[in-house]
């Protein structure tokens, strides 16, 4: 006699999905509509860490996604609590980070109408799918597996994008048939087409003053980058998101420095541009992109990149590490070129000081605390970065890493609170490593709260704040347009107590040097420990 089909609730058929894709931490809060799926967390393998706000459960697993290189997962309830991270959801997609949602949701059987339940909202769905790659509702128990394969799969085949998978309240503890058991499929990472591939190639052997781009999408490619710069001679600048795929203490590395305008026109005057993995887009460039004299070359894994705002001479539609080994393949035994050759302008030690000597005044403000900091993290520390001053004019250029460190910035959507739950979640993945959290103190106060988990957790995380009190960005640009300063400029909190109030500790630092001693310890001592740089003493 056979057996009958397999039988799970809903909130069973979730985890189990989960698990058989390889998850082992999620990120969430447990609520009043989600019970059923934590239930059976722990049965499954699948870790568990609680963040005390939704927007930092969705931070914390996008920076776990982002140096696991598998996807991050959090788990929300219902309404609010799913609202609460559609910000990070955004900046998952904006990011391309591979990041599940998994919610409950009205009954199947709801009324149109507003009946007064509890979180209730007209469609989560149609919510999330403004942020989202796709929001997927699931009709029945048996549908929930296909729905978790359909997510894993866009992850592993296309451009990585953010999620939403919602589980009706009254499926979640049904007990119906499971169904079959579903796992995307193992898929070959895509190769660019072979003709294009060789014109892409004749391209840069003749080149003469070729150049390369390198954006996140290149980032499972770095000794391929690097062997190709070294092979053409071509000097080589990163977005926010490339930031150290080439150790940046290379010779032919400029960093991140592509909203230099003496980097643009060098860029310009290129006779062929390699981009890899980039949209070339403002949220790389911090501009326009300048019109470009020579040939551009794309490699991206995302065909619509190629015909966008900045459409390729060359397209490489493939996975980075395929196209960039095909094209290494095609270069070999071609000459390899010499940048001494290059005007001295044109060196990329003279393009560095040119970029620094621009801002050199703003900058000077950051930069030997920055320096400290260096001094002190190891060669393969991760950096939570957030949207504030010290971080995109001073760290991304200035805090020069290796390809073994990891550099975590809310690029593109660009929002606020994200470095110190994307620390949490960095640590939580790779505990044994440095992360170090860089931030202002208007960025921190909106995911301050987490400093209470990264307390519970135990592990050290020195958080860096560099207090402007305020919003420094804003109240320039207010200052720069002549208008009088607004809702810029506040009182300002004892932030080191804060910490210690949350079980952490806290102290401020006036010298890069006494931040240099302050942050060794905080990477020895359990729990988070802040420490304050007032902006009036840097």
């Amino acid at each position: 006699m056979t057996a009958g089909p397999e039988h799970l609730t809903g909130g069973e058929a979730v985890v189990r999905a989960l698990a058989a894709h390889g998850v082992t931490h999620a990120f969430g809060i447990p609520g009043t509509h989600n019970l059923e799926i934590y239930r059976h967390l722990t049965a499954h393998g699948i870790a568990h860490v609680a963040p005390r706000h939704e927007q930092g459960a969705g931070y914390a697993a996008d920076a776990y996604a982002r140096v696991t290189g598998t996807p991050g997962v959090a788990i929300t309830t219902t309404g609010p609590a799913l609202l609460n991270i559609a910000a990070a959801v955004g900046q998952a997609y904006s990011d391309s980070v591979p990041l599940l949602v998994v919610s409950p949701g009205m009954p199947l059987r709801h009324p149109s109408r507003a009946t007064g339940l509890l979180h209730e909202m007209r469609s989560q769905t149609e919510a999330l799918r403004g942020v989202a790659a796709f929001s997927h509702r699931v009709t029945s128990v048996a549908e929930i597996g296909a729905a978790v394969a359909r997510a894993f799969t866009l992850f592993r085949t296309g451009r990585p994008r953010p999620v939403h998978i919602e589980v009706p309240l009254d499926l979640l503890g049904a007990l119906e048939p499971a169904g079959p058991r579903h796992l995307a499929p193992p898929a070959a990472p895509p190769a660019p087409d072979a003709s294009a591939l060789a014109a892409a190639a004749s391209l840069l052997a003749s080149a003469e003053r070729p150049a390369l781009v390198l954006g996140g999408g290149a980032r499972g490619a770095a000794d391929l980058c690097l062997a190709l710069a070294e092979r053409l001679g071509a000097p080589v600048a990163t977005t926010a998101n490339g930031k150290a795929i080439v150790d940046e203490r290379h010779p032919l590395s400029l960093g991140v420095s592509l909203h230099s305008p003496a980097v643009q026109k060098w860029l310009a005057s290129r006779d062929v541009v390699l981009a890899v993995g980039t949209e070339l887009a403002e949220a790389d460039l911090w501009t326009e992109l300048p019109p470009l004299q020579g040939a551009l070359v794309r490699v991206d894994v995302d065909p619509a990149q190629m015909y966008g705002d900045h459409p390729a001479d060359v397209p490489l539609v493939g996975d980075a590490e395929v196209t960039l080994s095909g094209l290494l393949d095609a270069l070999e035994g071609s000459a390899r070129r010499d940048p001494v050759g290059e005007r001295s302008a044109d060196t990329p030690t003279a393009l560095r000081t040119a970029r620094d000597d621009e801002t050199r005044a703003r900058d000077a403000l950051w930069r030997p605390y920055l320096d400290a900091i260096g001094t002190v993290l190891a060669p393969d520390a991760i950096v939570t970065s957030d949207s504030a001053q010290c971080c995109y004019y001073g760290a991304l250029p200035h805090l020069r890493l290796g390809p073994r460190a990891r550099y975590l910035h809310p690029t593109g959507f660009g929002t606020l609170g994200y470095a110190l739950p994307a620390a949490i979640g960095a640590k939580t993945a790779r505990p044994e490593r440095q992360v170090v959290a860089l931030s202002g103190d208007g960025g921190l106060q909106f995911s301050v709260q987490e400093l209470a988990t990264a307390a519970q957790s135990g592990l050290p995380l020195p958080v860096v704040v560099f207090d402007n009190a305020g919003y420094g960005e804003i109240r320039d640009e207010m200052n720069a347009r002549g208008d009088t300063a607004l809702a810029v400029d506040h009182a300002r909190v004892d932030l080191p107590a804060l910490a210690r109030a949350y079980g952490g500790h806290g102290a401020t630092a006036r010298s890069p040097e006494e931040l240099a001693r302050l942050l060794e310890h905080a990477l020895t001592v359990p729990g988070p420990t802040l420490i304050t740089v007032p902006e009036e003493t840097a």
